[in-house]
């Protein structure tokens, strides 16, 4: 069905041909006059010798009016006409097209893809140069990305591997590429915007105002809905997690759904959050048990792809489990004296306090004990709490006068008699302050007060280790904080009390960030004790995670804090095993904010929903109808078709019409008969014989049809790919692929059938759910491809269009349980050993029929993914590759194909692979 909208002509100056209209009606006016039958005596030849002056018959009006129609289809036909014309380009200079691939473009990626298609197929219909620009930075130099005006169909290679990045545009860098650029004549600028802001500063302006100097500018935006949401950094108050998000204000409410999942992508619950109207921010509590809410790595908002979508956790929102060693009722009787009413305050925003006596906490399993200045501890519990610290846990000591005079083993380092007083023998004439931290220090980062001071503190004896163990000191460079690591855990001492007795430190905001930072430390996460943090997983564009790209370099924990996002430092996890810090987009995006106000001079526009439609099909096909329909009347008006139903008759060959017209009579009759129901049967009869001997006599790959003639070529082309790499590199002899209608044609022959999933597609019906239903019973394999960058963990449930067009269009089908790849799956090592399996795209999740309860002998009978491998299996004539593959290249390209054959071989042979272990057993019960 078309939708109404916008109309453009690809060749309007055919449409100058309606002026001859006119002209065109003067010269129908006149038809000869029918044929008319005489008797034909001889005496009739002496009459009437001076024949009669005859009036030629004037043709009907209406015959003229159809004849007007037909000669006005033809010329409006070939004059091109499109419905929604989203990409008119003006004047007939280069085209100039610049699109924000940065992560706020991902939201909104296909609008972006289909817009970009029709930009260049108009530039490749007017024959002009195409220009293509992106303004999120990758990494090259300048001289690598330098711009020059290409062919359409070359940039049209190039675009197929643009996707969005995980990092904002740099829109400055990118006007300064095209002010390099050397036009001779002025050009048609399209600029595919984000719609935002892309620093602290408004640049669209001026970065607009670049491009107005090239030429006409068109500008494309999002309406205000599809603008990218952003998840931003939690808080954490002392019952739950605060989560956060935020968005462009609008006028109109909005929610959306986070999902938090664990290190190993299982969901651990889900919040919904809502806004208000002219909200930018919102928030909402997510209250989990401890042991839950530790187990959180990562948040999602669902159903939205991008790296701002996507928040990873580290131990810096996770709620250690901290016991706090009571020493007696003093404590409550004179709670501003006590060091435990300090640690408890200062502790509380980040951690779940326990209180008892040491047996006590080690039996609750805590992570750290603190120990205030308690004296010697007795044999029994130091020798039971130094097998607590070597198991993995954290002693953290304070010091005091009872530490100073005193030693039980359980220190970092070893101390000095008598501590350092003002006053004392080894005098301060002022208190001392902090010096800054070191770089491998965990507390590295953290601004120092200017109002701290320390005025006693319990010296360590000077050692080669002492710097090593030293996390903090005082400016004249005696230590503050030792530590050191003892088997799987960790001693650390703090050198003066937790309370105000010998320091200001208790009472500043620094003291709660030094203890956050070590409690950390025990859980092995050292905070900034590496110097430099290597990338181990990263985010592409769509918020997926993978491998780090060739371009990721190790960051300090400076950078990590100062949210230096880009090319060379993109959002995902960094660190080592040992200990992991996310390195988040949002740290380096600063508020949401809108495209403001433009030059006057730049045009415009949306990104529209609905695609163009070419009706030049539609109109030839009404001419040709309104042809016959004439032909039909003017054999009836010449006497050659008889009016009376059921009656053709031949004009006399005296009659001064040619016997063509007969014949065009017979012809015009035949197109009517085989368009009648019965020819169409019999035609289709026929085809269906064909198709059906041709399926059966060779074994073939199937796919589905869908109605949309671009995913069907590429499904074809697809599997046509597929098929030459199993002739070349197995014993599988593929013919063509064919394609199929659910409903219409049976399945039966094929052992493997492809179903890409489009929005478009209608729903099934009865028959086409019957015939799928009895295919996958009967031992047939069908791969469902969504073809679409999904960073889900879920297959049902994403609100993508695609995965809703997936729920809707298996309803009905009797789909299995499904469950992701098992790293022991027969897909893994049918043929090729593979640990992921790639299309055109990377990361998606594939699923699989559950092996345990699989029916025909544990082969799966439905395998979903969202990779899109027809795309990266597709080949042109010439067998070359039709689109790109991202992000790794003919690399990714191979493993596609090997997953490729890798599901066709355990299509055809089952689970053979997978009873390899038995085959000595199997022989020997054979005798063999």
């Amino acid at each position: 069905m078309l939708t109404l909208g916008p109309l453009g002509f690809v060749n309007p100056w055919l449409l100058f041909a309606l002026a001859g209209l006119p002209i065109l009606w003067w010269l129908l006016r006149v038809t000869p006059p029918a044929p008319k039958r005489l008797s034909f005596p001889a005496i009739r030849l002496l009459f009437g010798l001076q024949p009669p002056e005859e009036t030629p018959a004037r043709t009907p009006w209406w015959l003229i009016a159809l004849r007007m129609l037909l000669a006005a289809l033809v010329i409006v036909g070939l004059a091109r006409p499109i419905l929604n014309p989203s990409a008119q380009l003006a004047g007939s200079g280069p085209v100039v097209i610049v699109v924000d691939n940065g992560w706020a473009a991902a939201a909104n990626w296909a609008a972006r893809e289909r817009l970009l298609g029709e930009l260049l197929d108009q530039a490749e219909r007017d024959r002009r140069a195409v220009v293509l620009a992106t303004t999120a930075p990758d990494g090259r130099e300048a001289a690598e990305t330098r711009l020059s005006a290409l062919p359409p169909a070359e940039a049209r290679r190039i675009a197929q591997s643009i996707q969005p990045r995980p990092w904002a545009v740099d829109r400055p860098l990118a006007a300064e590429r095209l002010r390099a650029l050397a036009l001779e004549e002025a050009a048609t600028v399209v600029w595919l915007s984000d719609g935002l802001e892309s620093g602290s500063e408004p640049d669209a302006a001026e970065f607009a105002q670049a491009l107005a100097d090239l030429g006409s500018v068109q500008i494309y935006r999002d309406v205000p809905g599809d603008l990218p949401r952003l998840l931003l950094p939690p808080e954490i108050d002392t019952a739950s997690l605060i989560l956060r998000a935020g968005r462009v204000a609008t006028d109109t409410p909005d929610s959306l759904t986070v999902r938090a999942s664990d290190d190993r992508g299982r969901l651990v619950t889900q919040q919904t959050l809502d806004f208000e109207p002219e909200a930018a921010e919102t928030s909402q509590a997510l209250t989990l048990p401890i042991e839950l809410r530790n187990r959180i790595t990562r948040l999602d908002i669902e159903g939205e792809a991008g790296a701002g979508a996507v928040l990873f956790l580290d131990e810096r929102w996770r709620r250690r489990p901290v016991g706090l060693v009571s020493t007696g009722p003093l404590e409550s009787a004179q709670p501003l004296l006590s060091e435990l009413y300090y640690l408890e305050r200062a502790l509380a925003p980040f951690t779940e306090i326990s209180r008892g006596d040491i047996g006590q906490l080690m039996n609750r399993g805590v992570a750290v004990i603190a120990l205030p200045d308690l004296g010697p501890l007795p044999p029994e519990q130091a020798t039971a709490l130094e097998r607590w610290v070597e198991a993995g846990g954290l002693l953290l000591r304070f010091a005091g006068p009872r530490l100073a005079e005193s030693d039980d083993g359980l220190l970092p380092v070893e101390l000095r008699r008598g501590g350092r007083i003002m006053g004392g023998a080894l005098t301060w004439s002022d208190p001392a302050e902090l010096a800054p931290f070191a770089h491998d220090s965990p507390f590295a980062g953290l601004l120092l007060p200017e109002d701290v001071a320390v005025s006693r503190q319990v010296l360590a004896e000077p050692a080669l280790d002492l710097p090593e163990k030293t996390w903090a000191q005082l400016t004249d460079g005696t230590p503050l904080v030792t530590a050191e690591p003892r088997g799987q855990g960790w001693l650390a001492l703090v050198h003066t009390t937790a309370n105000t007795e010998w320091s200001d430190l208790p009472l500043s905001g620094l003291f709660v960030e030094m203890l956050r930072r070590i409690v950390a430390v025990s859980q092995g996460v050292s905070g900034a004790s590496e110097a430099a943090l290597p990338p181990l997983s990263t985010l592409d564009g769509f918020g997926r995670l993978g491998n780090p790209p060739a371009t990721a370099l190790a960051l300090t924990a400076e950078a990590v804090e100062a949210g230096d996002i880009g090319p060379r430092h993109p959002p995902g996890i960094y660190g080592t095993d040992a200990g992991r810090r996310a390195h988040n987009l949002v740290v380096g995006v600063p508020v949401l904010t809108p495209i403001g106000s433009l030059p006057g001079s730049l045009e415009a526009r949306i990104y529209a929903g609905s695609e163009e439609q070419d009706l030049l099909p539609w109109l030839l096909t009404a001419a040709l109808v309104v042809a016959l329909l004439d032909a039909l009347i003017a054999l009836a008006l010449r006497g050659h078709l008889s009016l009376r139903p059921g009656e053709l008759r031949q004009a006399p060959e005296n009659s001064g019409i040619s016997k063509g017209a007969g014949t065009a009579a017979v012809l015009v009759l035949s197109a009517v008969l085989l368009g009648s129901p019965a020819a169409q049967a019999q035609s289709g009869d026929d085809d269906d014989l064909r198709r059906t001997l041709a399926a059966t006599l060779e074994t073939r790959l199937a796919y589905v049809v869908t109605g949309v003639p671009q995913v069907d070529d590429i499904s074809r082309s697809g599997l046509s790919g597929l098929s030459r790499l199993l002739l070349r590199r197995t014993a599988v002899e593929p013919a063509d692929p064919m394609a199929v209608e659910l409903g219409r044609d049976e399945l039966a022959f094929f052992p493997l059938l492809y179903w890409p999933i489009t929005p478009e597609q209608t729903n099934l019906d009865s028959a086409a759910r019957r015939a799928l239903n009895e295919y996958l019973s009967n031992g047939g394999t069908l791969l469902i491809d969504l073809r679409e960058p999904t960073a889900g963990t879920r297959l049902f449930g994403e609100t993508s269009r695609n995965s809703q067009a997936l729920q809707r269009l298996t309803e009905g089908i009797q789909v299995p349980q499904l469950v992701p790849v098992p790293p022991e799956h027969v897909l893994t090592k049918a043929f090729y050993l593979l640990q992921d399996f790639p299309g055109r795209y990377e990361g998606g999740t594939l699923w699989v029929e559950n092996p345990d309860e699989a029916d025909n002998d544990g082969v799966a009978s439905v395998v979903v993914g969202s990779n899109d491998w027809a795309g990266a299996w597709a080949i042109d004539d010439l067998g070359r590759p039709r689109a790109a593959v991202v992000p790794g290249g003919e690399r990714q390209r191979e493993m596609a194909y090997r997953f490729g054959v890798n599901l066709v071989m355990y299509a055809l042979t089952g689970n053979y692979k997978a009873d390899q272990v038995h085959v000595p057993y199997i022989l020997e019960r054979l005798g063999q």
